[in-house]
């Protein structure tokens, strides 16, 4: 009886313990996810650029250029003279606001000192600076997608929010190889 119990329990445990089969994953094949969030994408694209450029015609006093990275921009400072203009490794100390497209402040003036593309900086900026020469400012109109995209700054800055930004490029102390 003693040996027909431990087979018994012995079984019971080796049975029960069976894993579950893998199931096997389902592929979508269509891709309507995919095209459904490219199609979402080119719309927010296209109504952000239409507010940008509304902005682009409402100033015509300012010579905005179009930079090759998606973004405009126009010079409140230009330095003619100088050439130099910040290099990867190299440290700039700038300053800069944050504003929504309709003007609200979101971040005050703030000093910042930055190792040019060694450090986490949104994408616009880090570009924008690059096309800066010391003490000059300019103004830069972001799209969300150069801005901080879809996930925001998780502080003030929300979901696909186009932004403007007025720099000055305060210093450039270049790199020493």
């Amino acid at each position: 009886m003693k040996n027909l119990l431990i087979l018994f329990i012995f079984s019971f445990l080796c049975f029960s313990c069976k894993s579950p089969e893998a199931r096997m994953p389902e592929s979508v094949q269509s891709g309507s996810f995919l095209k459904a969030s490219a199609e979402r994408n080119k719309k927010l694209n296209e109504r952000e650029r239409e507010q940008l450029q509304h902005i682009i015609k409402s100033n015509p006093d300012k010579a905005y250029v179009a930079s090759k990275s998606g973004f405009w921009y126009y010079y409140n400072t230009k330095m003619e003279n100088d050439t130099i203009q910040p290099q990867f490794g190299d440290v700039v100390n700038f300053t800069f606001n944050v504003s929504n497209i309709e003007g609200t402040e979101i971040y005050p003036d703030k000093v910042k000192t930055y190792v040019m593309d060694k450090e986490e900086l949104f994408t616009g900026l880090r570009e924008g600076l690059k096309l800066l020469k010391p003490t000059e400012t300019a103004t830069f109109l972001f799209p969300s997608q150069k801005a901080f995209g879809y996930y925001g700054d998780e502080y003030k800055i929300g979901t696909n929010v186009p932004l403007i930004c007025k720099v000055t490029l305060n210093t450039i102390t270049q790199k020493n190889d």
